[in-house]
C-alpha cells in the first residue's frame, strides 16, 4: 500500500492517448488486461490484446468494454513459446495497422517445471526473452516507421522482476540441456534477467525508440500466494518489500508510468522500480549492470533467430 498521496494516480497522470497504438501482451488476464482497462479510459486509437487462448482474449475484452464502452480493442492470437504463432502475430497485426506506439511486452511464466518450447527453448527463457525478443524483432519496422513521424514517442516497455536477482552464477546459461537442471526459479532469474538485458541491447540498438524494463511491484495474487513457501523467493523479494501492492490495479502503475509519462522523464534502456524509481538492478550480482553480458545477449539471441531463417 502507498503512504500519503500515490506516487501515480492513472486516472489524472495518462494524458489523452488518441490516436495511439498499443500492443500488450499477455492482455487477457492479471496485470495485463488491468493495464487495458486503465489504457483505454484515456482513448488510444486502438489496443491489440495479444494472448493465446481466443476464448479467454474475448472475454476480457468483453469485460474491458462493459467497463469502457467505446474502446477499441482486438485480439491478436499470440502464443510465445512457439515462432510460428509469434510470426503469424506480427503479421496479423501488420495488416490491420501501420503504425504502433507503444508495445507492452507483460506476458510471462514463472517458476514453471522444466519443459521446452516449440523451438526447444528452456520454457522460461523461451516465453519471457526469446518470445518476446522475435515479436519485438518482428515489429521493429513498425515501430521504427512510427518513430518516424512528426511528435512521435514511441515505446517498448518490457516487464521483468526483481526476481532477476535469481539468476544463475554467470547471469545467463545459453545452454538449454544445462539451464534445465537448474531450479525453476533460477530459471525464472535468469529469464527475468534476460529482460533487463535486453532492454538495454533495444536501447543501444534503436535510440530512437524509447525501451525501459519495469518492475510491477509485490503484488498480492494467486500467482504470488503460491510461492509463499519458497524462501529463495521470499528472500528476493524481500528486497523490494516497501514497493508491496495491495491488489492488481496498483500492480500496473509503473508500467502505466512507462508507457505514458512524459518522454523526458524516463531514460533510454533504464530500469524502473514502482513507480518510476530508476534502478541499477542486480543489487546481489550486478548482473543487470553488465553491459558486454547485455551485448552477449543480444548477439545469441540474433544468432539463434538466424539458426530459425529470422
Amino acid at each position: 500500500m502507498f503512504w500519503g498521496k500515490p506516487p501515480f494516480n492513472p486516472e489524472t497522470d495518462i494524458s489523452d492517448l488518441s490516436g495511439k497504438v498499443i500492443i500488450v501482451t499477455g492482455g487477457n488476464t492479471g496485470l495485463g488486461k488491468e493495464t487495458i482497462m486503465e489504457l483505454v479510459k484515456h482513448k488510444p486509437k486502438r489496443v491489440f490484446l495479444a494472448a493465446r487462448t481466443a476464448s479467454k482474449a474475448e472475454a476480457a475484452i468483453s469485460e474491458i468494454k462493459a467497463m469502457t464502452p467505446d474502446a477499441n480493442v482486438t485480439h491478436l492470437s499470440l502464443d510465445l513459446m512457439s515462432f510460428d504463432s509469434i510470426k503469424n502475430a506480427s503479421s496479423q497485426f501488420q495488416s490491420q495497422s501501420d503504425r504502433l506506439d507503444v508495445l507492452l511486452n507483460n506476458a510471462g511464466i514463472m517458476a514453471t517445471p522444466p519443459a521446452k518450447t516449440t523451438e526447444g527453448y528452456e520454457s522460461q527463457f523461451g516465453t519471457n526473452h526469446m518470445g518476446h525478443a522475435l515479436f519485438t524483432k518482428l515489429l521493429l519496422p513498425t515501430l521504427l516507421k512510427t518513430a518516424e513521424q512528426p511528435n512521435s514517442d514511441v515505446r517498448i516497455v518490457n516487464l521483468t522482476s526483481e526476481g532477476h536477482n535469481m539468476a544463475p552464477t554467470g547471469g545467463i546459461i545459453f545452454d538449454t540441456d544445462k539451464l534445465l537442471t537448474y531450479g525453476a526459479w533460477t530459471r525464472y532469474g535468469q529469464s527475468k534477467l534476460a529482460n533487463v538485458l535486453f532492454t538495454k541491447g533495444l536501447a543501444k540498438h534503436y535510440p530512437q525508440i524509447t525501451s525501459v524494463s519495469v518492475h510491477p511491484g509485490v503484488i498480492l495474487t494467486d500467482l504470488y500466494a503460491a510461492q509463499n513457501q519458497n524462501v529463495l523467493f521470499k528472500y528476493s523479494i524481500g528486497v523490494v518489500s516497501k514497493f508491496a501492492f495491495s491488489g492488481l490495479k496498483q500492480g500496473t502503475f509503473n508500467s502505466l508510468w512507462a508507457c505514458t509519462a512524459e518522454k523526458d522523464k524516463l531514460e533510454n534502456g533504464a530500469y524502473y522500480k514502482p513507480v518510476g524509481l530508476k534502478s541499477a538492478g542486480s543489487p546481489m550480482t550486478g548482473y543487470a549492470r553488465d553491459e558486454k553480458l547485455a551485448d552477449q545477449l543480444w548477439d545469441w539471441t540474433e544468432e539463434e533467430f538466424k539458426k530459425h531463417g529470422i
